[in-house]
């Protein structure tokens, strides 16, 4: 396993950006059929299997939505299908 070793008398400081995690943000995508409200979800990887989630919750009858700034949005108060069609 590698590591970094870091001496001195200064301690460290800074921010790390970490890119979203797709088997993170699927189950929160479904996770929002379990409210009336609108869910919005940052930092959501842009690959082809949140937009198949995206594009199944849609034909469910949730207002989905994933913009390119790694922005989810869900509104899932009505749901019209309970089961996924096929193709998807």
């Amino acid at each position: 396993m590698d590591k970094i070793r870091v001496t001195g008398g200064t301690p460290l400081s800074g921010r790390v950006e970490v890119s979203g995690a797709k088997n993170a943000a699927l189950p929160s995508m479904v996770a929002a059929l379990l409210t009336d409200k609108t869910v919005e979800l940052e930092n959501v990887p842009n690959v082809r299997d949140i937009l198949t989630c995206r594009r199944l919750l849609a034909e469910m009858g949730a207002a989905a939505e994933v913009r390119a700034d790694g922005t989810a949005t869900i509104g899932a108060g009505r749901i019209a299908r309970l089961e996924a069609p096929y193709d998807l």
